[in-house]
């Protein structure tokens, strides 16, 4: 198996850089969930039962053409769904790129695959495995990666998102498996550098069995949909994320600098923007997590500083570094751009937005809106409320507030126009992606809301 050089940690950043959690790492834990936990018609678990190891033992990782092929062909007189998983190294690497695939289906077993020594020999598991059902747990985060690949499902079921439409308030991958099967998974290497090589056998054995279970979870959260009458509304979603297109990226990133608050002035935004570009180029060509290159502090440290040569550059922190030194010309060559760009060519000391302003905005430019909004809001959150839904899957908030703020012109029609103004935002959400499900409970409550009259 080929060995992956390991990113230099050129920072001096903490080894995890940070790193966000990887799918496998409780997505969605410690966020607001609205609604309480449903009536699976499964008893209370007792106390969670460890699960320390695959039942059948950690598998052998297929790294050869030959060992993908075989594993094809046990995957292949399996039955049943497939029970999906990639590792990334989020924080370590500047790719979304799987390190590691885990694939399991009754009577095949597990199935542990390297994709980077046969990614181009990954025909013949394509042909088997995209023509089945896949499970997984918050797909959106594995689903890009895995196209890139070549590997797509024909159907998709996502545990994740299923169990937030069920209306449970812990939706991680462990908290799901401890309540609905009674099993407690070892968890601890989601934010691992999973682009090492070679895998430590304790990094095997969690990825496995982060799988191990998922045919199992499905089931208990397809039964809850089904008691509760929200399968169809499942299934909608999970249609929406197998088929969703990756989302480009949005505009002045750089922007997001941590510390950048901090900068008073468009020319100290000019230096965080020519800085990060050149880092981020940097970055990509290594295929580096950026704070591994540089951290934001650092960035806006010389926004601040403003050096004129490379000695002053080097007495800031980290650009003295020993690491850091042999890209000195290019970090001061960004300053020099930042420094000499005309006036007219700086950034806007405000972010730009596309849409409505910010909500806490609304008031002072546009008190009508900012009324209609907070009547939306209470309505949405009424039917959240009564369906166990979070509101966030309900209907997406930046939805709300767009057609709050200026997407629907008719709402001043008044209430004799009620029926109109439900039928222009039945079609306003169907044009922005909402789903037949979340049109059909939320549709008639925004028409109401939009043509109240104002209070008072």
């Amino acid at each position: 198996m080929p060995v992956v050089e390991e990113p230099e940690h050129l920072s001096g950043d903490r080894p995890d850089g940070g790193a966000a959690q990887s799918p496998a790492a409780e997505p969605g834990a410690g966020s607001a969930q609205t609604g309480s936990t449903p009536d699976t018609g499964l008893p209370d678990p007792p106390t969670a039962v460890p699960l320390l190891a695959p039942a059948d033992g950690i598998p052998p990782v297929c790294a050869t053409p030959d060992e993908v092929a075989a594993a094809a062909a046990r995957l292949a007189a399996g039955t049943g769904p497939l029970a999906v998983d990639a590792e990334r190294a989020s924080g370590f690497r500047y790719s979304s790129r799987a390190y590691l695939i885990q694939l399991r289906r009754a009577g095949a077993g597990t199935v542990l695959i390297d994709p980077i020594p046969v990614a181009g020999a990954l025909a013949p598991l394509a042909a088997v495995i995209n023509d089945l059902e896949w499970i997984l747990h918050s797909a959106d985060q594995d689903l890009p990666g895995l196209a890139e690949l070549g590997l797509r499902p024909a159907k998709l079921f996502d545990t994740e998102l299923g169990g937030r439409l069920a209306g449970y308030p812990r939706v991680g991958l462990a908290a799901m498996v401890e309540q609905l099967l009674g099993r407690a998974l070892r968890k601890g290497h989601g934010a691992a550098d999973w682009s090492t090589r070679p895998l430590p056998e304790a990094w095997l054995n969690y990825a496995a069995l982060d799988v191990e279970l998922l045919p199992e979870l499905r089931e208990a959260v397809a039964a809850s949909l089904r008691e509760q009458d929200k399968t169809e509304w499942a299934a909608q979603e999970f249609e929406h994320i197998r088929l969703a297109e990756p989302a480009p990226p949005k505009p002045d990133r750089w922007r997001r600098t941590s510390g950048i608050h901090t900068l008073r002035r468009a020319r100290q935004l000019a230096i965080v923007r020519e800085l990060w570009t050149t880092r981020d180029t940097l970055a990509r060509g290594r295929d580096i997590a950026p704070s591994r290159i540089l951290p934001d502090s650092a960035i806006i440290a010389a926004a601040n500083a403003d050096p004129k040569s490379i000695g002053q550059l080097r007495e800031l922190p980290v650009f003295g570094g020993p690491r850091q030194r042999r890209y000195s010309r290019e970090w001061l060559g960004a300053v020099e751009r930042a420094r000499t760009l005309p006036d007219e060519e700086l950034p806007r000391m405000s972010q730009p937005y596309d849409g409505p302003p910010p909500v806490n905005r609304w008031e002072r430019r546009d008190p009508a809106a900012a009324a209609r909004l907070n009547r939306a809001r209470a309505a949405i959150t009424e039917i959240s409320e009564r369906v166990s839904v979070p509101v966030e899957n309900l209907l997406a908030p930046d939805l709300v507030r767009r057609l709050c703020w200026d997407g629907l012109p008719d709402y001043r029609l008044g209430p004799e126009s009620a029926a109109e103004v439900a039928e222009a935002i039945e079609g306003f959400l169907k044009s922005h992606g909402a789903r037949p499900w979340q049109r059909e409970l939320t549709v008639d409550a925004l028409a109401g809301a939009l043509t109240a009259p104002p209070e008072g």
